[in-house]
């Protein structure tokens, strides 16, 4: 094996190990987000605190995890398909693919992002459902029944005791709607995860500029985990009326008197008109706090050389 082919084998390792762990970390708080962001009306949650408080008393503690199967399982394949296509537009848009214009980088980064969503956007529509499948279970005075058009076996038509299905929602939405129905939502996944990479790869970069050892050749290990958690969460928040957007659209059974909507211009006016201004920034802090240690454990899985030490240990 070539070192070219050690070092991308390397990156979709050390990829794969930084998902799984954050996934696992910060799951609970992005169950959270994806409540607050979908209750309107008459609120059933105060915070996040409380969000998880209620989840746990009702659901249990593995309440917390409704959906977790769902990412763990798609987010190496996400991580592949970014890594790799990140290198391709490097190597495309830069000489040699070294890190010479950081509008080329912010470009390639963008590239990368627009390639993630082909797991991405279905990952999400799946995890959402089963998100927020807790929250009208756990209030059914609040839950009306889906649309025919859009309700999967498990959300809207199976009993409220019934706990919903990741692979049975996947073949009913496949079934009825056919492969658009696990990319409903594409447009408002590409208008949040575009802007987010504009952010947050030169904000990174930067950031992890000022801490830079001459002698090491790099950034501290600690100054690399706190630049990539400060310009997740500023990203993060950034992009948080994008997400609003896209969780609503994405959430296929409504409680009573919430909205259905039928684009993203459909849903930002009926946000606006109905709810205010401040919908736009629901589930901010939890969004900051999810992505946050996302990206910081990323950077240390990167700093550590995790896929270079397992990678060794097999030569």
């Amino acid at each position: 094996m070539s070192k070219q082919d050690l070092s991308v084998t390397a990156k979709l390792i050390n990829g794969g190990v930084a998902g799984l762990v954050g996934v696992t970390c910060v799951f609970p708080i992005d169950l959270a987000k994806t409540r607050l962001q979908n209750q309107h009306g008459k609120d059933i949650y105060k915070g996040m605190i409380d969000c998880l408080m209620k989840t746990v008393r009702v659901e249990g503690f593995l309440g917390m995890y409704r959906g977790a199967a769902v990412n763990l399982t798609l987010v190496t394949p996400e991580k592949a398909i970014k890594l790799a296509a990140n290198d391709f537009f490097r190597q495309l848009l830069m000489e040699d693919g070294m890190q010479r214009d950081l509008k080329m980088e912010m470009l390639a980064g963008c590239g990368a992002g627009m390639c993630q969503v082909v797991v991405t956007c279905p990952m999400e529509m799946l995890k959402i459902q089963l998100q927020d499948a807790g929250r009208l279970a756990a209030h059914p005075q609040t839950s009306a029944p889906a649309p025919a058009s859009c309700r999967p076996h498990g959300v809207g038509s199976a009993p409220a005791h019934k706990r919903p299905s990741a692979t049975l929602i996947a073949w009913e939405l496949l079934r009825t709607q056919g492969l658009a129905g696990l990319y409903k939502g594409l447009g408002a996944t590409l208008l949040r995860d575009i802007p987010f990479s504009i952010v947050y790869f030169p904000l990174f970069a930067n950031l992890n500029n000022l801490g830079f050892d001459e002698l090491a050749g790099k950034a501290s290990f600690a100054h690399s985990f706190m630049s990539g958690c400060a310009a997740g969460s500023i990203a993060a928040v950034t992009v948080t009326p994008l997400d609003v957007l896209k969780t609503r659209i994405q959430t296929l059974k409504k409680g009573l008197g919430e909205d259905s909507y039928t684009g993203i211009r459909d849903c930002a006016r009926k946000l606006w008109i109905q709810e205010g201004p401040s919908a736009f920034m629901k589930g901010a802090g939890c969004r900051a706090l999810v992505i946050a240690p996302l990206f910081g454990i990323a950077q240390g899985v990167y700093f550590l050389g995790i896929g270079e030490r397992i990678l060794q240990s097999f030569e």
